[in-house]
């Protein structure tokens, strides 16, 4: 996608020099800064304090992190070992097991000398096709996106919640992917961007995406959702997932439960752009076994911003002594998902119809 109308990616390998590159989220929409992933101490820090976030570009980073390990030493029970502390950064994302197995699985048999070219091969590979199902994921979803138009010959308003634009994955993105294709398409798009507090990567980073692309779009706090949609203002919902079980409960970041809930009430359709890397179908109800990671408070108590002088910082905004819990996700059960799009196709929200996607 564009960054002042040039093409970037989230995360690269960088042939030349032999380095694995990635934004630092954290600073933007202020900031663009590009920073080199040495260490496994480094990829466990960018994932865990979410210079990397999204469930796709979480998956991706670890595969690499795992080839930054084999640089180091490229024995099989220090990889395990280092699997399982990159595996520990963040519990509910499921690309992140996802992506360390397929890494470990490929290389259980290989001679020492053969096993960090092979990881690299397996990153690489992880990579692109990320960037091959999100293209495919907007393909399908501009679809739903077209009919609309067609019915109402005007823009269409599309409401998404946190941010799962490209900057979740490698390029292009799963929630936005479909808007994004349809902006290419010359379908007239309107977005409504949730805050989404408590990092408030809507305000942050999705709008940023949008305003980089010129694609129209308001920003909104996380409680106008269900104004909007009583008063005809939201033709459909579409949001990413951290992780899917196979009964179709989605787990997204935290309030898009009670966005589909609204959606529910006011018959708007709610849809939700799924990697099959981000469904685990081990589980089969998500609402009672998909872990919820419980972040830092900090992230509740205080808030970042630019100060009058233009300058990044950090303040507080509750009472001295609170007590704040921040959980970072919630579940949807399946019931108020009106349909998943993969990169297969777009399927119910049930276990017929994700098992096939096997």
């Amino acid at each position: 996608m564009l960054v002042n109308d040039k093409h970037l990616t989230t995360i690269w390998y960088e042939k030349k020099t032999d380095k694995v590159k990635i934004i630092d989220q954290r600073l933007i929409p202020f900031e663009l800064k590009i920073i080199e992933l040495n260490t496994v101490d480094e990829v466990c820090f960018a994932i865990k304090e979410m210079q990397v976030r999204g469930a796709p570009l979480i998956g991706v980073t670890a595969a690499y992190g795992m080839y930054i390990a084999s640089k180091e030493n490229a024995n099989l029970d220090f990889l395990q070992e280092v699997s399982k502390r990159i595996n520990a950064t963040r519990p509910t994302a499921v690309n992140l097991s996802w992506a360390l197995n397929e890494v470990m699985t490929k290389i259980t048999d290989l001679k020492e000398d053969q096993t960090s070219a092979k990881i690299l091969e397996i990153a690489n590979q992880i990579r692109q096709d990320d960037i091959d199902n999100c293209k495919k994921i907007g393909e399908y979803g501009c679809e739903l996106i077209k009919k609309i138009y067609a019915l109402k010959n005007k823009p269409v308003n599309i409401l998404t919640h946190c941010n799962a634009g490209w900057l979740a994955t490698v390029d292009w993105g799963t929630a936005l992917a479909p808007v994004f294709v349809a902006n290419k398409n010359n379908i007239p798009v309107h977005v409504w961007v949730d805050e989404t507090r408590p990092r408030n990567q809507g305000f942050s980073l999705t709008a940023w995406e949008l305003i980089n692309e010129n694609i129209p779009n308001s920003l909104i706090v996380d409680n106008v959702g269900g104004h909007l949609m009583q008063h005809n203002k939201i033709d459909i919902c579409i949001t990413g997932t951290d992780r899917t079980a196979s009964n179709g409960d989605v787990c997204n970041k935290i309030g898009t439960y009670l966005k589909a809930l609204a959606a529910y009430d006011n018959n708007i359709p709610f849809y939700v752009s799924a990697p099959i890397s981000s469904i685990d179908f081990n589980i089969e109800n998500g609402v009672m076994d998909i872990p919820i990671e419980e972040r830092d408070s900090e992230e509740v108590s205080h808030i970042s911003g630019l100060d009058e002088n233009n300058k990044l910082k950090k303040i507080k905004i509750v009472p001295e002594g609170s007590s704040c819990t921040n959980f970072a996700f919630d579940v949807t059960p399946a019931k108020y998902i009106t349909k998943l799009i993969t990169e297969k196709g777009i399927v119910d929200a049930n276990y017929q119809s994700i098992s096939s996607l096997k």
